[in-house]
């Protein structure tokens, strides 16, 4: 028994994009389908904002930039963020006077 040959099968058809996503889960409470994000290319702004914790981010777009892109941006500078913040309340607190006490545990006088 043989294959059968390649011209007999009919030509597919372009394959499916699906769709990216528009809407998305926020990094601060946590809902699904609360981020949204509107894109005005004339102004080349977009805007993310979450309608349960008012949560909200702007960047700049271009003619290429997808609410992906934004939403990205956004967990990055959070994510930015939130290490700003532990590098800073980590630094030791520097003292007032340079010259340190010597430090004795007994008295040699007896």
């Amino acid at each position: 028994m043989g294959k059968r040959k390649k011209s007999s099968r009919k030509p597919t058809g372009p394959k499916r994009r699906e769709p990216l996503d528009t809407t998305f889960t926020c990094l601060f409470c946590h809902h699904d389908n609360s981020v949204t994000v509107r894109m005005d290319r004339k102004e080349g702004v977009a805007q993310l904002f979450c309608k349960v914790c008012d949560q909200r981010y702007q960047s700049k777009v271009n003619h290429l930039t997808e609410p992906i892109d934004i939403y990205s941006e956004w967990i990055d500078a959070a994510d930015a963020a939130e290490k700003d913040a532990t590098t800073v309340s980590r630094r030791p607190i520097a003292s007032s006077s340079k010259a340190q006490p010597a430090v004795t545990f007994g008295s040699d006088e007896e």
